[in-house]
């Protein structure tokens, strides 16, 4: 998903719908340009690097449950109690919709990156932030 037709890393992640949740969910994300570089390193580094990135010791592919696991003793290990797989996505949706408008976009492109039908739910992601409130407050 993040190579392009040629065997190449893509400038972007084409996650086709049976990869993700739901029947509409598939999208294309664009990938930063640290990342790329990142991956291309790491293509070229090891020549027998299969079709996927992160493998187990029993599969040349990671299940969603081993990725959960993954993530749980990552940030076990980091002491970052009350963390889990889905940390990193609810971050950066919250993220990017901090920094949207800076990019030109909407709120709705934050929805679309998160392969979300609904706005309402991209809505849940988005974590409050009380130093905005005060800030927003004087601003007025």
């Amino acid at each position: 998903m993040v190579c392009d037709g040629e065997g190449y890393i893509s400038d972007c992640i084409n996650l086709p719908n049976n990869a993700s949740k739901g029947k509409y969910s598939g999208r294309i994300i664009p990938i930063h340009k640290d990342l790329k570089k990142l991956l291309t390193n790491l293509k070229q580094e090891n020549t027998s690097l299969s079709s996927y990135i992160i493998t187990t010791e029993r599969d040349k592919k990671m299940s969603a449950q081993a990725i959960v696991n993954f993530f749980y003793l990552l940030y076990k290990g980091l002491n970052m109690d009350g963390c889990s797989s889905h940390s990193g996505r609810r971050t950066f949706i919250t993220q990017a919709a901090k920094m949207i408008s800076q990019a030109g976009g909407t709120i709705n492109d934050v929805r679309q990156l998160a392969g979300h039908s609904s706005l309402a739910t991209t809505q849940r992601y988005i974590e409050y932030n009380t130093e905005a409130h005060k800030k927003i407050i004087e601003m007025i």
